[in-house]
């Protein structure tokens, strides 16, 4: 496979680590991390499903990628994320960004949101979902996928994975690259759960062989 992206796409992310007082040493391709990162979750899956589509949700962009016997063989990015779920509730509260990201993970936000706000986006996202379904089966041999699994920050919202389960008629769930995990005291299990679903990539980042 021949991967290629904008130098500036790689630079922002030497300049993270560089701020962090660390260097990178090796740039991977986000298919290939993310196709080692389903290694982890595969295992949630009933061991006869072949075809299975990953649905990264990030905060302005969508990434499908579909996997046939754990392999990825299709990818594709949609315009589409959390960011526009956090500025329609700062627009319609009147909170800056950081308010109503915080709002939206913490709570505490009015009673109406969830009606007003919450469901309409998730309503949103599985059009997404299915919109992102319909490229793949009309540019491929597929007409169908056997399981959806939900990644990225914006599959923690609760309900979603059953919303998409129900209307796309498909089993989905919910990405936990550390369920077969044993965790050191230390951490916050409550918090890795909420935020395993974003940790897709830097999972997959980190089970590359460097040998």
């Amino acid at each position: 496979m021949l991967a290629a992206c904008r130098r500036e796409n790689v630079e922002i992310r030497q300049e993270v680590l560089e701020a962090a007082g660390l260097e990178a040493k090796v740039v991977d391709v986000e298919a290939y991390a993310m196709e080692r990162a389903f290694s982890l979750i595969a295992g949630q899956i009933d061991q006869d499903v072949n075809v299975v589509a990953i649905v990264d949700i990030g905060a302005s962009m969508t990434t499908l990628s579909v996997l046939v016997d754990g392999k990825i063989i299709y990818t594709r990015e949609q315009l589409f994320g959390g960011k526009q779920l956090t500025e329609e509730i700062q627009r319609r509260y009147g909170l800056s960004f950081e308010e109503a990201g915080l709002g939206k993970k913490q709570g505490g936000l009015p009673e109406e949101y969830e009606v007003e706000v919450l469901e309409p986006f998730k309503e949103a996202v599985v059009q997404q979902v299915s919109r992102s379904l319909q490229f793949f089966y009309s540019s491929s041999q597929y007409s169908n996928v056997e399981y959806i699994v939900l990644a990225g920050g914006t599959a923690s919202i609760e309900g979603l994975s059953e919303l998409v389960q129900t209307q796309l008629s498909t089993p989905a769930l919910v990405a936990n690259p550390f369920g077969e995990m044993s965790l050191a005291p230390k951490v916050n299990a409550i918090s890795l759960a909420n935020d395993a679903p974003s940790m897709m990539i830097a999972c997959g980042l980190a089970l590359r062989s460097f040998g």
